[in-house]
């Protein structure tokens, strides 16, 4: 029942209880302390144990959990791990924070489904003894949240991150503009948000995310172990920009907030030096909040640019994303 199945998963027939008096012993630094804290709240509400965590190795003392990361075994890598679990305790051996991480998604899944709960339940908290070793096949796993046609809120958005660390995936893509809303402020072209902002699919008010906000969200994804990509569609996908701003239409007139689904009809003035101008704003402020090496910068369904106009613009346009020091998608 392990999501994605490991590289290998052997049974031994027995099951490891987890109880008030289990501690959890961390041997490998900060990150390691850091990733047995998580441990511990991650099972505290639906179990009530005040899980002790508490730096160590292993003393083979029955009932505790054991975390150790160190530098090694290479079949591992940098997000794979290895448990042995029997009858009287727990050990996971990582290289890196990662790999443990990962290790603590698995637990949770080896654990009976109201581990979950977020209000105490009965136990007993029983899983399966064996031995499991795993890693990825695949460098990126991820997911896309479309926030432009209809806008979540940042707790929904940390719910989702929550989701996509319970399956071990390591990239979340998130679609931060579209014809229906652009949801992240920039501070040098604030009608982005005040206006082209304000609307969804449907009609509904929109919304935005604050920098700060965004960077509470980064933040959030990267504690688990989530590298975040950003996305400004261009030159198409444009109109809740160019609602915003009348200078980046060709003939200057702002047009109109649209809360359909109809795709391919929008495109920004790519001959304006203007439109170079807003996009070199609207990178330079996005990289500086983003750590991750990627701004993706859409380029899809562009039907209302001119082939002849759509190169260069791509051409000039991947080339200030470098300027910022990111790699382009």
């Amino acid at each position: 029942h392990i999501i994605p199945q490991p590289v290998s998963a052997t049974g031994s027939g027995t099951a490891f209880e987890l109880t008030d008096p289990t501690s959890i012993i961390v041997s490998g630094g900060a990150e390691a302390l850091k990733a047995g804290q998580y441990l511990a709240n991650q099972f505290k509400p639906a179990t009530g144990f005040a899980l002790t965590v508490t730096e160590g190795t292993d003393t083979s003392k029955a009932g505790q959990i054991y975390l150790t990361m160190k530098e090694g075994n290479n079949q591992l890598g940098n997000e794979g791990y290895e448990m042995n679990i029997t009858d009287a305790k727990v050990k996971i051996t990582a290289n890196k924070p990662a790999g443990l991480f990962y290790a603590i998604q698995t637990m949770r899944q080896l654990l009976p489904d109201n581990i979950e709960s977020t209000a105490r339940q009965a136990g007993p908290w029983k899983m399966a003894t064996g031995t499991i070793v795993d890693y990825p096949n695949y460098q990126l796993r991820g997911s896309m949240l479309d926030v432009a046609r209809h806008f979540f809120g940042v707790e929904d958005v940390k719910r989702y991150i929550d989701f996509l660390a319970f399956y071990k995936m390591n990239v979340f893509h998130l679609h931060l503009s579209d014809d229906q809303g652009w949801r992240i402020e920039i501070k040098s072209w604030p009608n982005l948000t005040a206006i082209g902002g304000s609307t969804q699919v449907g009609g509904g008010k929109g919304g935005f995310y604050t920098q700060e906000q965004y960077t509470e969200i980064v933040q959030y994804a990267m504690d688990r172990h989530i590298t975040i990509i950003p996305e400004i569609d261009m030159p198409g996908h444009t109109n809740a920009a160019l609602a915003s701003y009348p200078e980046l239409n060709c003939n200057d007139s702002a047009t109109k907030l649209y809360t359909g689904t109809e795709v391919g009809f929008s495109s920004l003035c790519t001959k304006k030096d203007i439109t170079y101008k807003f996009i070199d704003d609207v990178i330079r402020e996005l990289a500086s909040l983003t750590p991750g090496p990627y701004i993706h910068i859409g380029g899809d369904e562009s039907h209302a640019t001119k082939i002849e106009d759509y190169i260069p613009f791509v051409a000039r346009v991947q080339e200030i994303v470098t300027k910022h020091g990111k790699l382009v998608i």
